[in-house]
C-alpha cells in the first residue's frame, strides 16, 4: 500500500461526556479514494469533523503528511491542506457562485480562486452570478467542492456527496472525484451511503460500527453483499 499522506490514530472523541469515537484508525494515501461505511449514528461525520477540528480528540493522533495537527484549530489545518465537503453543503446561500469561491479563495490567502474548479464542474461557470441558494442540490453539491478545492486541498473529506442528488449529477461528481484522484495529489476520504458510487470510487474501506472501525479491506476483493450487512438495521 502507498505511503499514507493522512493518518488517524487511536482518535477517541466526544461530544461532552458522550463518547463517539473509539481507538479509530485509518489512513489515506495521496492518489487514493478511501471509503468510510456504515449505519447512520456510527461516528462518520464526526470522524470527519474530528479530522477537521470541529469536534476535539480526547486521545489519539491526526497526522497530514509529516505534521501532526490533532492540537490545532481549525483554520489552521485548512491552510495545510485538508478540504472538508459536510453534510447537507453547507454553501452560502445568499451569496453568488462567483462570491462563494472568493470568500474560499480569501480565507487560503490566495490573492484569487482557482478557475481550474471549472475543468471538473463546467457547469457551475455560467452560473457565477446566481445565489448559491437558488441552485438545485446537485448544483449546490458541485459549489461545495469546488470551494473546498479552491484552497488546493492535499486530503479532501467528503460527507455523503450524492445525498439527495439527482442521477446525472451524481454521474459528473464521480468523474470529478476520479479526476482528482488521477492527479495523485490528494487523498481522498470519503463518508457513502450509496453503496454502488462508493465501491466504485474507492481503493479501499473501512467500516464503522458504535464509534469503531471493525472491518476493512480492498474494494477489489468486496462484494456488496459482504459490505451491505454493516448498513442493514
Amino acid at each position: 500500500m502507498p505511503t499514507a499522506h493522512l493518518r488517524v490514530e487511536g482518535l477517541d472523541a466526544a461530544y461532552g461526556e458522550t463518547r463517539v469515537l473509539r481507538n479509530v484508525t485509518l489512513e489515506v494515501a495521496l492518489g487514493e479514494v478511501v471509503c468510510l461505511i456504515g449505519r447512520n449514528g456510527v461516528g462518520k461525520t464526526t470522524l470527519l469533523k474530528s479530522i477537521v477540528g470541529l469536534v476535539p480528540a480526547i486521545a489519539g493522533n491526526i497526522c497530514l503528511g509529516d505534521r501532526e495537527i490533532t492540537r490545532m484549530p481549525t483554520h489552521q489545518r485548512a491552510r495545510l491542506g485538508i478540504g472538508y465537503v459536510p453534510q447537507g453543503r453547507e454553501i452560502f446561500p445568499t451569496l453568488s457562485v462567483r462570491e462563494n469561491l472568493t470568500v474560499a479563495a480569501e480565507v487560503h490567502e490566495r490573492s484569487r480562486r482557482d478557475d481550474s474548479v471549472w475543468h471538473l464542474f463546467a457547469g457551475l461557470e455560467p452560473m457565477l452570478h446566481r445565489r448559491g441558494g437558488d441552485l438545485s442540490g446537485g448544483q449546490q453539491q458541485q459549489l461545495a467542492i469546488a470551494r473546498a478545492l479552491v484552497g488546493n486541498p492535499t486530503a479532501l473529506l467528503l460527507d455523503e456527496p450524492t445525498e439527495g442528488i439527482q442521477p446525472s449529477i451524481i454521474d459528473e461528481i464521480e468523474n470529478a472525484i476520479v479526476r482528482i484522484k488521477e492527479r495523485g495529489t490528494v487523498a481522498i476520504l470519503l463518508v457513502e451511503q450509496y453503496l454502488q458510487f462508493a465501491l466504485r470510487l474507492a481503493d479501499r474501506y473501512y467500516v464503522m460500527e458504535k464509534g469503531s472501525i471493525v472491518a476493512e479491506g480492498t474494494t477489489s476483493d468486496a462484494t456488496a453483499g459482504a459490505v451491505e450487512r454493516y448498513l442493514t438495521i
